[in-house]
């Protein structure tokens, strides 16, 4: 059955601040922080056990292929956004244009003009899909753009790529964890887990469709990317893994230890659940700020940014209120950690 938000939510989370910076980082679950602390004194003991598990990891990459929609084989794990994102952008050839939106995240850019022989073009994400054209290869966005919760029209831009034979790279790092989002409609997907999933850094994960994995190359490719990692310690890897699984990185175990209990958890709450919480905090601080006579970016996401207020951030930190200024935007996102009070706290701030 699904917990009860957000009071017994609450008593799995230890932070002492008026945390509204999900956007950022997302806050550990006490039973992720035991979990890192548990392998970190056991690698600090020289104990076995101390070196990792990838059975963990593989159970963290089914809770994250169930909470998307996609069987586990379409899941590969990493360290960052950005390193899948180059995987994809290497696959391109030479001349290839990739449609993304003005001032998306850095990370779902640069990979692509950084090759410096690809056609990047760039449009506003209200005309992303209408941009779609005959040339276009590949069209790479954020589902919720990072710095102030608009949201991508998906089904738009899927029907836009579809008639045009064009791929989709969509990263949605921002709303996997709070948003139902099913990743099966589209070649890639990317997804940091140290936000909305309240992981930490290091925990990343890409899906690719079975179409793609056959034109993707694991140009990282180690021995933790082979069909029998026992068999590719040294020398030549004599078979890949079957699926995406040879896309993976040899995976950083202190945070996917941290995963898997705060997938858990997720799971425990139930993401309907979840995002019926975030998003009506959300309502509640858009209301107020009206109240206020401040206008908030438009949008129903619990990413909340008010533009020209990014200066209040400071004080508010004082306050322990724990904020983002981004884009000259005073940011503020709310989670499943997070109650009414803290909305109403931030707005009293704000008042004063």
């Amino acid at each position: 059955m699904d917990l009860p938000l957000p009071e017994a939510v609450r008593a799995e989370f230890g932070h002492s601040t008026t945390y509204l910076n999900t956007a950022t980082c997302g806050v550990l679950p006490r039973a992720a922080v035991a979990a890192v602390r548990d392998l970190a004194e056991a690698a600090g003991s020289g104990l076995l056990v101390g070196s990792g598990d990838f059975g963990r990891v593989d159970r963290v990459r089914d809770a994250f292929a169930g909470l998307v929609g996609v069987p586990p084989q379409r899941v590969a794990v990493g360290s960052s956004v950005a390193t899948h994102v180059g995987l994809v952008a290497a696959s391109l050839p030479a001349g290839a244009e990739v449609l993304c939106p003005e001032d998306d995240f850095a990370s779902v850019l640069n990979p692509f003009v950084v090759r410096g022989d690809l056609k990047v073009r760039l449009v506003p994400l209200e005309l992303l899909a209408e941009a779609v054209g005959p040339d276009t290869a590949l069209v790479a966005f954020s589902a919720v753009q990072s710095a102030d919760g608009r949201a991508a029209d998906l089904a738009a831009v899927r029907a836009a790529t579809a008639g045009h034979g064009a791929r989709m790279l969509v990263d949605a790092t921002h709303a996997v964890g709070w948003l139902p989002f099913d990743a099966s409609p589209y070649e890639y997907t990317v997804t940091a887990g140290f936000k909305w999933l309240l992981g930490g850094r290091g925990v990343s994960y890409l899906t690719v469709s079975r179409e793609a994995q056959r034109d993707l190359v694991p140009l990282h490719a180690g021995w933790a990317a082979a069909k029998s990692t026992d068999d590719a310690l040294y020398g030549p890897m004599p078979e890949l893994a079957d699926g995406a699984r040879r896309f993976d990185e040899s995976p950083a175990f202190l945070p996917y230890y941290a995963a898997e209990a705060s997938m858990e958890l997720i799971g425990r709450v139930g993401i309907e659940a979840v995002h019926a919480h975030d998003t009506a905090l959300a309502a509640r601080y858009r209301a107020g700020l009206l109240r206020l006579g401040h206008e908030a970016v438009p949008g129903t996401a619990p990413i909340v940014s008010v533009p020209g207020l990014a200066g209040r951030q400071p004080a508010l930190l004082a306050a322990g209120i724990v904020t983002a200024a981004r884009a000259g935007s005073l940011r503020a996102s709310f989670h499943l950690y997070n109650t009414e009070a803290d909305v109403d706290r931030l707005l009293d701030a704000l008042s004063g």
